[in-house]
């Protein structure tokens, strides 16, 4: 009996692991870049509806207000971070709570609907930003199983973490760069060609790609065993360091053309 109630306990505290996407200096990566493309128009729009706060200020809001107490916060709006695609599946349709594509799909009509109260359409903006940066962190595109890695434990340079975690800041922090600094980095390297192809505003295709990269990032980590953890390090940092980037610069690039589309029409 005792050992039941520990294992329930357990449980439910994984349920409640965080399943944010990217970490702060993340999602304010992706917002910084996104500035940078954005039309005349798109950014006029944008600052008569937040005034001085900036894209990369605005990705983070999102997540912040988790932490609000209200019932809203803590269960309406928290499976919008992410949607389930099982391993052999392809994504068909949101869940009856919504997720990530439904919850985009929903905010996008409201940014510029102006029968709706300044502070929805504030909020609408807001979420978009933040949910364009989820879709790019592959691990939001989660199997069904392990929370989106929150549930696989490993350790990275013998700290202990997660798989989630693992992807939503310590590879980024590793760097011990700035968010300006990193976002600097990656904007001047995106070729004029790039921009063009990444400029897609189908999530359908971000998803795909996820998909794609997040089988790599279970490779080589073997059966889970507790007792002995991967000890993630330098070799997991080159591997996928690229990967990371690219998601960055992509969902920057993507946050652009996707408010340039909705402020234009």
């Amino acid at each position: 009996m005792f050992k039941s109630t520990l294992l329930s306990l357990s449980i439910l505290a994984a349920a409640a692991t965080s399943v944010h996407a990217w970490g702060p200096n993340g999602h304010r990566v992706t917002g910084k870049i996104a500035q940078d493309h954005l039309t005349p128009e798109a950014q006029a729009e944008i600052t008569a509806l937040l005034g001085v706060e900036s894209l990369a200020e605005a990705s983070t809001w999102p997540d912040f207000m988790r932490s609000n107490p209200s019932e809203y916060w803590r269960k309406g709006a928290s499976p919008w971070h992410y949607i389930t695609v099982p391993p052999g599946t392809t994504y068909s349709a949101a869940p009856p709570e919504g997720d990530a594509l439904s919850a985009l799909a929903m905010f996008s009509k409201q940014i510029t609907d102006e029968t709706l109260p300044v502070t929805q359409r504030q909020l609408a903006l807001r979420f978009t930003i933040h949910l364009i940066g989820d879709l790019h962190q592959p691990l939001h595109v989660g199997k069904g199983d392990d929370r989106g890695g929150n549930w696989v434990d490993v350790r990275f340079k013998d700290k202990d973490t997660n798989l989630h975690a693992l992807w939503d800041e310590d590879l980024i922090e590793d760097e011990k760069l700035s968010y300006t600094e990193k976002a600097r980095w990656l904007n001047r390297r995106i070729t004029p060609d790039q921009k063009a192809i990444w400029s897609n505003n189908n999530p359908q295709t971000w998803v795909r790609e996820s998909l794609t990269m997040r089988d790599k990032i279970y490779e080589g980590l073997g059966p889970y065993d507790r007792d002995t953890l991967p000890n993630l390090s330098y070799d997991y940092v080159y591997k996928h360091r690229a990967d990371v980037d690219l998601r960055l610069q992509q969902g920057g690039v993507r946050i652009a053309a996707y408010l340039n589309k909705i402020f234009a029409e």
